[in-house]
């Protein structure tokens, strides 16, 4: 059975890798993730990784589809992917010296197209960040493209003062509940 991975994260390869899986193909499946009103960052998380994984499925008929979403969330606040230096300055102010909820999504469709599901929540804490700090992490650049404006297995690790939960499920990926879905189709 071959597995398709419906995303173009290098770091869910990484990590797919760490549980001895190469996928067949990568197929983003390039849908519109705008967050729906008044939508929380758990719904939309399992939200986008269910619709991922079904528009993916439907380019590959029997073959197994992984698809996943990671959300950073203070509240019912859903922060954005950080695209730009003043997006990735808002999103680490906001996160400076207090606790968020990461929230990663991941789904899978078997070769009937049924879709299962399991969703990590992980909370994080930050040591406050002053301006030298915030210049130093923006400096870095691994906030590109990262919901939250900061990737843990880079160098905001170094700010974590506290963390419960699924590591790589920060970094996009968590892998336990991955084993779990991957095994309870069949892989």
């Amino acid at each position: 059975m071959k597995l398709i991975l419906a995303s173009a994260s290098p770091r869910r390869v990484e990590l797919l890798a760490r549980l001895g899986i190469v996928p067949a193909a990568i197929d983003p499946a390039d849908i519109d993730e705008t967050p729906g009103k008044a939508e929380v960052p758990r719904a939309h998380a399992e939200r986008l990784a269910r619709e991922k994984c079904a528009a993916v499925a439907a380019r590959h008929a029997g073959a197994l589809v992984l698809a996943a979403d990671t959300v950073v969330g203070v509240g019912r606040r859903i922060l954005p992917k950080a695209e730009d230096e003043a997006t990735a300055r808002k999103c680490l102010a906001l996160l400076s010296g207090r606790r968020h909820r990461v929230t990663t999504a991941v789904a899978i469709a078997d070769a009937g197209g049924h879709i299962r599901m399991r969703t990590s929540e992980t909370i994080v804490a930050f040591h406050r960040l002053d301006a030298a700090a915030v210049d130093g992490l923006v400096a870095a650049g691994d906030w590109r493209g990262k919901a939250g404006g900061y990737a843990l297995q880079g160098s905001a690790e170094t700010w974590v003062r506290w963390l419960s939960g699924s590591w790589s499920g920060v970094v996009g990926l968590p892998l336990a509940e991955t084993r779990t879905l991957l095994a309870a189709s069949g892989w």
